[in-house]
């Protein structure tokens, strides 16, 4: 497990006493602390009684989440495979269903409820552990059952009136869905508060600790072999599935990643310009052609954190003049936003950057004419690139935060998919990942169009119609002064052209910037 050790001997930013408690060296897994959900839980405990007080508010009440529960298919008793909500997740680490969890404002103090299982679980689901076998787990003051909430909470308060609840709900800026706040029996009898919670708890996640960095790039380093893996396997003749399949066993063998961050994306030849590729309609299941592209978009995950990382490279191990091409303009893009990235700069900007640089790699290569000036006055770049340029990432891919309340999102085409459009924070994790698509439901109208059609090579065009697309994808974490690529994916063509052939592709070691930047 190479990625590991790197991870235990590279980061630099990282306490040693922290990184030594995170590994064992006879099993191929990550042994996370429970010290991570604890200074997440006092991160919102700080930043809610921070609030409070300037709102002159007293100091008390509970935070009151709920954890997610089990699914089944349908009306079937199949079980889905559990993932706990992520909200939850990131303060109590909880892996089991069913459970709620409190913080007391006025204390720290921190309580897990648990479900009261039945007996005849043991015999069908295994042992039934007691409540201390989870006050130990997941580090917590005390744990009930789900049966006892209101009676816990409510004997807290019988000197000082009604108790306080304060509930989990808000809007998700990216899904632009609403959390769930918690429902118990008996609820009505406190005062419950729906809208102080949800911001503050998702600008508490904005900001990555030490422990979430080191989890997220134990992903990033599992993900990244795997994708070597994927490369250095891809033959002509092979169907979409199974570079998925060997991307999940690498993952999941050699780095214990049970979840994915997502439905992983294996799209080839005209497939590639399909941006959410490989749902149920469209399942990565196309043969590998002679001459296509690959564009490869997956990640694993690890204990609730995630990677998202995206490769681009022929299936025959060799760039044509036309791969070439369109791939040098979404490297050179993708390099352009890293090298420009720091705290205090616009993600507005950063996407413009790249539409800017694929535009005049367009015009290079004779697929554009004219003034790229004028063409990016008419949003030409949307037609190429009509996705964001990234996304803040943690225990979710696309993580909350990225609009801050009023904010409004850009109306512009391409900028309106923005999913951020905030400036870079120091600690913010944000993909990165320009791409370069030919998209016929966006290339023929704007053929048509007395807009932008002069700035078309309509011949140049047409023969890359059948093209598909390109996209590079890396995850980056912001630092005091610049940024540093978590990703240790092969991206120069040379590159990708030796480890497809066979050459051996290095694992880097894992490193964290210090405060100037240096690696």
């Amino acid at each position: 497990m190479s990625c590991m050790y790197n991870m235990l001997y590279g980061l630099a930013g990282l306490d040693v006493s922290i990184l030594a408690y995170m590994v064992t060296l006879s099993a191929p897994e990550v042994i996370i602390p429970m010290e991570l959900q604890s200074l997440n839980r006092e991160k919102l405990f700080n930043s809610l009684r921070e609030h409070l007080t300037s709102c002159a508010r007293p100091l008390q009440g509970f935070v009151l989440l709920q954890g997610g529960e089990e699914q089944t298919r349908h009306c079937t008793d199949h079980l889905e495979l559990f993932r706990q909500e992520s909200y939850f997740a990131y303060l109590f680490g909880v892996e089991e269903p069913g459970f709620y969890g409190a913080i007391d404002i006025a204390s720290g103090k921190s309580m897990l409820f648990a479900p009261r299982l039945p007996s005849d679980y043991a015999v069908w689901m295994g042992e039934i552990k007691p409540l201390s076998h989870f006050q130990e787990k997941y580090k917590v003051t005390q744990v009930f059952y789900t049966d006892e909430i209101k009676e816990v909470l409510f004997d807290q308060y019988q000197a000082t009136g009604t108790p306080l609840l304060f509930l989990l709900h808000g809007l998700n800026t990216d899904s632009n869905k609403y959390s769930k706040p918690a429902e118990f029996q008996g609820i009505e009898k406190f005062q419950t508060y729906l809208n102080t919670l949800h911001p503050i708890l998702t600008e508490c996640r904005v900001i990555k600790s030490d422990l979430e960095i080191a989890l997220i790039q134990y992903a990033n380093d599992i993900s990244s072999e795997a994708h070597v893996e994927v490369m250095r396997k891809t033959k002509v003749g092979m169907k979409e599935y199974q570079l998925e399949s060997m991307f999940l066993h690498h993952t999941y063998m050699y780095g214990g990643c049970r979840h994915c961050s997502y439905t992983c994306i294996c799209a080839t030849g005209d497939n590639s310009a399909v941006l959410h590729y490989g749902h149920a309609a469209a399942p990565n299941d196309k043969t590998l052609q002679e001459g296509d592209m690959a564009l490869l978009d997956m990640g694993a995950e690890y204990h609730f954190y995630g990677s998202d990382i995206t490769c681009s490279f022929p299936v025959n191990g060799k760039f044509t003049h036309d791969q070439s091409l369109v791939y040098t303009a979404v490297l050179d893009a993708h390099d352009a936003v890293i090298s420009a990235m720091r705290p205090g700069v616009s993600w507005v900007d950063m996407h413009k950057l790249a539409e800017r640089v694929i535009l005049e790699s367009l015009k290079k290569g004779h697929l554009l004419v004219g003034d790229v000036d004028k063409m990016m006055a008419e949003r030409l770049g949307a037609i190429f690139m009509p996705h964001g340029l990234g996304h803040l990432l943690g225990i979710d891919t696309h993580d909350p935060g990225g609009y801050l309340k009023g904010a409004e999102r850009p109306k512009e085409p391409g900028l309106s998919s923005l999913r951020t459009s905030r400036k870079l924070l120091k600690g913010m994790v944000i993909t990165v990942e320009p791409g370069c698509y030919f998209i016929d439901a966006l290339l023929l109208p704007a053929l048509e169009s007395p807009a932008v059609s002069e700035f078309f090579n309509p011949v140049e065009i047409n023969r890359f119609r059948a093209f598909g697309g390109v996209r590079i994808e890396s995850d980056v974490i912001v630092t005091s002064s610049g940024c540093v690529n978590m990703s240790k994916c092969p991206r120069k063509i040379e590159e990708i052209e030796a480890v497809m052939a066979g050459v051996p592709w290095p694992i880097i070691k894992s490193t964290f910037p210090s405060e100037d930047g240096q690696v």
